[in-house]
């Protein structure tokens, strides 16, 4: 139990970090913290001066509860509102030389030196109660909460591992239902996937910079096909290769989101994809090209000048290109999004839902989306023909989409019978390792020119 008062550290000489105007791109133009990249700069150097000086060093990680309701409420402007509302409530707390970073869209970093257990437990006690205040967002009070998780750095242990065990606490508290704190050593070991991603996030960033530079991304492709056997579309898939060994997908997608660099990514792929697309207009099949584009890109203003360079520059009608959205995405109600999302369609591009039914869709809006083509989750093929359950919502919501005018199309088709069963309840078209796997560019033009033979 803390029975005395919070003593503020000793005073440090000025660092950089500490100066830097609010326009460096080191600094997230939400709060005025460090981005994540300064961030973890910042605790190699305090680490770095904690070790010569045989001071202790804070590291307070803080989580907010709920944030993605508050996002879905008041849209990703009320979002950013309350995120900066935060920030500075946090700056009003820790009133002593520290380090302020933001790691991600609802959760920061505190990096304290000259901070002891005892001290640092009650410094976020305080935090708590701060952020816990009621706050006002249009017209809607609302009262916010965190989960917090408390490391003090020990003898000989680097930045990753002090952020990780503070991270570690943080989820622990979340777990134990939020609005509390956990100090690390309290929290069991849960082996966490995402502990293992935080210490890898570093290696992948690097890894993604590299691949931009050297040439290390490529587009692989996947048919889409008929139940006539026609190629209806074709799927652009982004690759990532370094030093010749392949970095899983489900690795760098979330990092570049993250960081940032999914939008130099998608741009990429839009040149790359509309590239492959006026290749198959040339070779005499043309056919509709799919590109998957994220939230992050829809959201900045150069989306469609990216859009409309990368058709200009391939040369290739509007109509053969194809944009793949997830069901939460273009349902967004961001003013920018939806201003993208219908220039897209007014220029003539199509609109795709991916992974239609694994979100938070209803039936009510389905009738409000400007898609024309909706693809179905592989988790309801790949338990076909045996649950007469998934294939009675394949067949029902193939009817009903079907009736609002999109095409229907089934992903992850593995075996004949996941076919027949899928003709059987009436979509439109299907993907899958049935058809063919992901191949090159070169590849995919001989597959179609052999078909087109046929």
């Amino acid at each position: 139990m803390i029975d005395h008062p919070y003593r503020p550290p000793p005073e440090r000489p000025q660092r950089y970090f500490d100066t830097m105007p609010v326009a460096d791109p080191l600094l997230d133009p939400i709060t005025g913290f460090l981005n994540r990249k300064a961030g973890l700069r910042a605790a190699a150097i305090l680490v770095a001066e904690s070790s010569t000086s045989h001071t202790p060093l804070g590291a307070i990680w803080v989580d907010i509860d709920r944030f993605r309701q508050v996002n879905e409420s008041f849209g990703h402007r009320g979002g950013d509102r309350v995120i900066a509302l935060i920030a500075e409530r946090i700056r009003a707390v820790v009133r002593l030389q520290c380090e302020y970073s933001r790691t991600g869209s609802d959760e920061f970093v505190l990096l304290v030196p000259a901070i002891d257990h005892a001290d640092a437990e009650l410094l976020a006690r305080r935090l708590l109660v701060e952020i816990e205040r009621p706050l006002r967002i249009d017209t809607i009070l609302i009262r916010p909460s965190a989960s917090i998780g408390v490391a003090i750095n020990q003898i000989g242990e680097n930045p990753i591992a002090l952020l990780e065990r503070a991270d570690r606490a943080m989820v622990e508290a979340k777990r134990q239902g939020g609005n509390r704190l956990v100090m690390s050593g309290d929290e069991p070991l849960t082996g966490r996937p995402g502990v293992q991603l935080a210490r890898e996030e570093p290696a992948i960033e690097s890894a993604l910079y590299a691949a931009l530079e050297s040439g290390g991304l490529r587009l692989d492709f996947q048919p889409i096909v008929g139940l006539d056997g026609r190629v209806e579309a074709v799927e652009a898939l982004m690759r990532c290769y370094v030093n010749g060994q392949q970095v899983d997908p489900a690795r760098f997608i979330p990092v570049a989101e993250k960081t940032g660099l999914i939008v130099r990514l998608g741009e990429w792929s839009l040149l790359q994809g509309t590239r492959c697309a006026a290749r198959l207009c040339r070779q005499g099949t043309p056919t509709k090209l799919a590109i998957n584009v994220s939230r992050a890109q829809l959201l900045s203003p150069s989306f469609i000048q990216a859009l409309h360079g990368a058709l200009i520059c391939a040369d290739v009608p509007p109509a053969l290109i194809e944009l793949e959205l997830t069901e939460s995405l273009i349902m967004d109600l961001s003013e920018t999004i939806q201003a993208n999302l219908r220039t897209a369609r007014e220029v003539g591009v199509g609109l795709a839902i991916d992974d239609f039914g694994t979100g938070y869709s209803c039936l009510s809006s389905l009738k409000d989306l400007p898609a024309s083509k909706l693809k179905l989750d592989r988790t309801f093929v790949g338990v076909l023909p045996d649950d007469r359950r998934s294939f009675a919502i394949v067949k029902a919501m193939t009817r009903l989409v079907q009736e609002l005018g999109m095409i229907v199309v089934a992903e992850g088709v593995e075996t004949c019978t996941q076919l027949a069963t899928l003709a059987e309840a009436g979509v439109d078209a299907s993907q899958g390792f049935l058809h063919a796997r992901p191949m090159t560019e070169d590849a995919l033009l001989a597959w179609m020119k052999q078909r087109e033979q046929k």
